[in-house]
């Protein structure tokens, strides 16, 4: 870790957050030209032309809800934007973009493009092939940082959504098929406190994985239905749900975790074992496991 946070690491990422910055004009609290601080402009794009609720943006943009109060009151006070109760349930509140807000989103747009522009036209077509290519490369390694883990109601909608893509997945990829009816149970009244935990990580406010615990008092915990979206593969999201999951588990006193996994699931025995698990005789009767693993929490 401490090579990884090393100081040549960090300053080149701070030089390279600068850069960027100045290249599109964040550093002015005047953003884009437009007299607004970059926030104000940023919501305006997010709520776009067909509003939104004000919970999604602040999943989406990771806000707290005194900032996005602040930021929609002055957009409001501009007349960009209006907020107003859903009409089918008044707890939840959203915001549209008023006939002004919209021509200002607009004009944001073309502004956005011309700084588009700008960065790209003093390249030649090898550059600048090279610098697109690099700047998706970036944005997909960046994605790690603004991924949350949270506990989450196993019973509420994207959770089951996690579940089904979980399901449907192991139904492809076993040999027999997977019938949940079959597996050994984690139900929603296992997955909450104290029996256990839900964790499940968040993009934009989109779920993209899940992991669930089991919790027996002294004896060890059970990991159940780790799964992680195809986008969020490849970047570290199964070792990081996979050490959530740990760390809950051994803040809720147990000493031992153990999970069972299927033999088609490779890329998943092999996380386990580089993340120190170790195979063990089987100690459950799931019918579509194949290998048990155990790890000693520290």
């Amino acid at each position: 870790m401490s090579e990884i946070m090393g100081t040549q690491n960090v300053q080149q990422v701070r030089s390279f957050n600068r850069i960027v910055a100045e290249a599109i004009g964040a550093i002015d609290e005047r953003f884009l030209g437009r007299g607004r601080p970059m926030a104000e402009s940023r919501l305006l794009w997010e709520i776009g032309p067909d509003g939104a609720d004000l919970r999604d943006l602040r999943a989406r943009l990771a806000l707290d809800s005194g900032y996005l109060s602040r930021i929609l009151g002055s957009l409001e006070r501009q007349g960009f934007v209006a907020v107003q109760p859903l009409p089918e349930d008044q707890r939840v509140r959203r915001a549209c973009l008023t006939d002004l807000g919209l021509a200002e989103r607009a004009e944001l747009d073309r502004l956005s493009d011309e700084v588009a522009l700008r960065v790209l036209d003093p390249l030649n077509d090898r550059q600048r092939s090279a610098l697109l290519a690099a700047m998706g490369e970036v944005e997909r390694l960046l994605q790690p940082s603004l991924v949350r883990f949270a506990i989450e109601d196993p019973a509420s909608d994207d959770a089951r959504w996690c579940f089904e893509q979980y399901f449907a997945e192991l139904n492809q990829r076993f040999d027999s098929g997977f019938d949940p009816s079959r597996s050994l149970s984690a139900d929603a009244h296992e997955l909450v406190s104290p029996a256990g935990a839900l964790i499940v990580a968040r993009l934009h406010g989109n779920p993209l994985g899940c992991v669930a615990i089991k919790l027996h008092k002294k004896a060890p915990a059970e990991l159940k239905r780790m799964w992680v979206s195809p986008s969020g593969r490849g970047l570290g999201m199964g070792r990081r749900l996979l050490a959530e999951a740990e760390s809950h588990a051994r803040n809720m006193g147990a000493l031992k975790v153990r999970l069972e996994t299927n033999r088609t699931l490779s890329e998943a025995i092999h996380l386990y074992r580089s993340a120190g698990y170790v195979e063990v005789e089987a100690f459950s009767p799931e019918p579509y496991a194949h290998h048990w693993f155990e790890k000693k929490l520290r």
